[in-house]
């Protein structure tokens, strides 16, 4: 089988409960898929293990990571694979000295290639930029472009991960810009196409097949601070 460019990272509805762990197993077995991102919100820490527990052991299963959004504490407590931390949810070396060094820290970077930088050296396993189209998931207040995909992939090895209203019709840019991973949630979920879940991790994955390859040259020159959309 073709190596994809870039792999799947699925991201949870804010509802995880009723019937979602098989629709989570349906879209697991639908293709490959990198990691699962566990996200709720205004749920207690105890409540949200309850409803993490057959989740994970559904990603496990299948060899799919399983990760904590926003709270090291959970992810601590359920030892799982990584935790995603926002600009707000504290720093990677305290994570990392909490959950130690085998666990996955992604850091949320907005459009900043100097957060994105930061976070590289403060010990992070990825980075996110996004968005990069309008989300139906949160509010969007930062919004990136391809090229800093490109630019980052050029310049740098740390993995990144491209985050924010990315469906099967609109992804293949980043894909060819150099996202290693496609971080998705609302188009598999409630895809506006109709399509239930299987059938929306399997149009994701036949658009990364079908994408133009990446173009790196003239990349690797451009300066750190030449296009930082997003401050902070």
């Amino acid at each position: 089988m073709t190596k994809l460019a870039s792999h799947l990272y699925l991201i949870s509805p804010l509802d995880v409960g009723g019937d979602f762990a098989d629709r989570l197993a349906r879209a697991l077995d639908a293709g490959p898929v990198a990691a699962f991102q566990f996200r709720v919100k205004d749920v207690d820490e105890h409540a949200a293990a309850k409803l993490a527990d057959p989740l994970q052991r559904i990603c496990a299963d299948r060899d799919v990571a399983f990760i904590v959004n926003d709270s090291v504490s959970l992810a601590k407590r359920l030892g799982a694979d990584g935790v995603h931390l926002g600009q707000d949810d504290g720093s990677v070396a305290d994570a990392r000295q909490r959950l130690g060094r085998d666990v996955q820290i992604g850091v949320t970077c907005h459009a900043s290639r100097h957060l994105a930088m930061e976070a590289g050296e403060g010990g992070a396993d990825y980075v996110a930029f996004g968005a990069f189209y309008p989300s139906g998931t949160k509010e969007t207040k930062h919004r990136a472009a391809p090229e800093l995909l490109a630019w980052w992939s050029a310049v740098f090895e740390l993995p990144c991960v491209a985050i924010g209203g990315i469906t099967p019709e609109n992804c293949a840019p980043l894909v060819t810009a150099g996202a290693d991973f496609l971080a998705v949630s609302g188009a598999v979920w409630a895809n506006a196409q109709g399509l239930d879940e299987a059938g929306a991790i399997a149009a994701f994955l036949r658009t990364i097949r079908e994408a133009p390859p990446r173009q790196t040259e003239g990349l690797g020159d451009l300066r750190a601070d030449d296009a930082d959309v997003e401050p902070d």
